[in-house]
């Protein structure tokens, strides 16, 4: 790796390749266990392998009741809602109250350990109290984004059949109140699967109606457990039983249940607040995103209280709550050390206010770096924060499946030279390769799949939940030996890796993997269209937007435009907001390959205004030219 030879990073990753199990079982001396675990790798486990196998732990108990004594004192959560106007600082103390009270209703009513419990909730406390009371007893919590409509949400029931649903009455955004009872209403009367209780935190921007048959009020449960003394105590469980289950977009439209293990996922995100981000225990840590995705799993909820931080819990964007200087309000209010969100927010806040000008009203001298992950960080989105805020801006990259950076740049370890659209370099745990389709190497500069090296280090999924067989043929069986990222890219003659785009249909919407398959069904579910393709198109605010094709059936009399628009109120409606799919095109035909297959990377290519070829295989050429045609009668290209 020129340039990088003598490094810290380099020595680091060094020693990590030379011994594995040396490296992490050092890393695992980080965490409190109930029993420290003998064996750090078991190959012969699970689908490719498990970590800490005969470890014994609580991930409660590490995140809120060790830091009690030494910090209790010290904000864990900072509850900072534009929204509403409120900031709430929650002590460490006051969450270990909090959780283990939750704990003790969820227990009292049934909720046990290995029990399913999903959270379907808004950026609020009760949300992370949730998480961390389901940790405390041993159930897998399972959060599900409030902006998912109840068909998803549904599927998200029936896969996980969970005991408990934990829900709040109504979610915000600006200038509207989004009613989540009727949208869980309508899941369980879509789903199989019914659960034995609602526990749902009334609002008052916006209250629900309460089922005396099936709900149970929040805030009634809290007083009355409090009144009665009753606490859960930390449940140990084994370092392999799964923490959480986190949904992801499948290519098919049915949800993969991404599983997360208790001992690794604490080994590896308590490394990485360190190391990665240079974070130290009682600083002020920021991730700019939601409980619903996984960066809100990892960098707002574990993380930062693993390491004992204070965590932002922010509700509210990044423009119009009220401006575009809200972040720079919560750096400047909280003493904010590190921010990470994604690079959609910087687009967003340099498109409202481009010199900045807000930035001056604010005092931004305890921030010292910038990461940004979750989509491509285009450099002139990197540049401009590099100028306005003048600390370094670090781009990383990593999944859902992972939990935490794949490829970054150790601050902690030693800042290595920034690469402007390379998020730079593997972190130990994970030998990072790009192969060609047959699954040779590539050469350096050369675009192929970017996978990983079996075994994935701690932390990353080691399977899919109840679908073994169904990870082996998403992740491992492309290329044998390896984990499939379905994403394409280079690694350049200094080690650095540049990911250019997804090699399957997962589009990224603002930081959020959407399945365009799934789009594709709600689409082709239209009485009146006879095929559909939906692609992503590069857009300089979301990364991604949707743009769906439709091929209406022959002898429909209604107007295409009024199609178009039935057809995007029902992928609001099937999917929800988080889609942001606004553009539907009809076209009397899509381009496909002689054997059937439509040409959507093709249809991409036109769309983004790349450089693009005559696919060898197309059946009429004449087509693309068509659809060359649709996109500039919407304005497209």
């Amino acid at each position: 790796m020129g340039g990088i030879g003598e490094s810290a990073y380099a020595k680091l990753y060094a020693g990590w390749r030379a011994d594995p199990e040396a490296f992490w079982a050092q890393a695992a001396e980080a965490i409190d266990w109930i029993e420290a675990p003998k064996s750090i790798f078991d190959r012969n486990a699970g689908v490719y392998g498990r970590w800490f196998v005969d470890g014994v732990c609580n991930t409660c108990h590490n995140a809120v009741d060790r830091h009690v004594a030494t910090r209790g004192d010290q904000a864990a959560i900072i509850y900072d809602s534009p929204m509403t106007g409120a900031v709430e600082r929650v002590t460490y103390r006051a969450l270990r109250d909090e959780v283990a009270t939750l704990a003790a209703v969820l227990r009292d009513r049934g909720v046990e350990k290995g029990d399913r419990v999903i959270i379907y909730m808004p950026m609020v406390p009760q949300a992370v109290f949730a998480m961390l009371a389901c940790a405390r007893i041993g159930a897998i919590h399972s959060v599900v984004f409030g902006g998912f409509a109840a068909k998803e949400l549904a599927k998200r029931i029936d896969d996980a059949r969970p005991k408990a649903i934990l829900a709040a009455s109504c979610g915000l955004e600006p200038g509207r109140v989004i009613a989540y009872k009727p949208l869980l209403d309508g899941a369980i009367a879509l789903s199989d699967h019914k659960p034995d209780f609602r526990l749902i935190l009334q609002r008052e921007q916006g209250p629900c109606a309460i089922d005396p048959a099936h709900d149970l009020d929040w805030r009634s449960e809290i007083e009355a457990a409090k009144a009665a003394g009753r606490e859960a105590d930390c449940v140990p469980v084994a370092a392999t039983d799964p923490l959480y289950v986190l949904y992801t977009s499948g290519t098919t439209g049915q949800p993969k249940g991404v599983v997360r293990d208790n001992g690794g996922h604490m080994v590896a995100l308590k490394w990485t607040m360190k190391n990665h981000f240079d974070v130290d225990p009682g600083e002020t840590f920021w991730a700019g995103s939601d409980v619903g995705w996984v960066v809100g799993h990892s960098y707002i909820v574990y993380a930062p209280l693993l390491h004992g931080c204070a965590s932002i819990l922010y509700e509210g964007k990044p423009v119009g709550t009220p401006d575009a200087g809200a972040y720079w309000r919560v750096i400047a209010q909280h003493g904010v050390a590190a921010l990470f969100t994604a690079p959609t927010a910087f687009r967003a806040i340099r498109k409202e206010d481009p010199e900045a000008k807000l930035l001056r009203k604010y005092d931004l001298s305890r921030l010292r770096t910038l990461f940004l992950a979750g989509e491509r960080a285009d450099p002139d989105t990197v540049k401009w924060a590099e100028a306005v805020l003048g600390v370094p801006v670090i781009d990383h990259w990593w999944q859902t499946e992972t939990g935490w950076p794949i490829v970054g740049n150790p601050v902690g370890v030693g800042l290595l030279p920034v690469k402007h659209g390379s998020p730079s370099v593997p972190m130990p745990g994970y030998d990072v390769q790009v192969l060609d389709e047959g699954g040779a190497a590539a050469g350096p500069n050369v675009m192929g799949s970017v996978v990983v090296k079996l075994p994935l280090p701690p932390g990353c999924l080691p399977t899919l939940w109840q679908a073994d067989e169904r990870f082996r043929e998403s992740y491992l069986s492309a290329f044998p030996g390896y984990y499939a990222t379905s994403d394409a890219g280079f690694i350049d003659e200094d080690g650095y890796l540049y990911i250019m785009g997804r090699t399957d249909d997962i589009i990224n919407v603002a930081g959020h993997r959407l399945s365009t398959g799934g789009m594709e069904e709600v689409l082709a579910a239209h009485p009146a269209v006879a095929e559909c393709a939906v692609i992503g198109v590069k857009d300089a605010l979301k990364g991604e937007v949707p743009c769906g094709f439709v091929v209406l059936k022959s002898g429909v009399s209604d107007a295409p435009a009024a199609i178009e628009k039935e057809l995007v109120g029902l992928v609001r409606e099937k999917i929800g907001p988080v889609a942001a799919f606004k553009l539907a095109l009809t076209v009397p035909r899509l381009p496909k390959t002689r054997s059937g297959k439509i040409l959507r990377g093709a249809m991409k290519k036109i769309a983004d205004r790349d450089e693009w070829s005559m696919p060898a295989t197309i059946d009429d050429p004449a087509i693309l030219g068509e659809i060359e045609q649709a996109l500039k009668g919407k304005g497209v290209i």
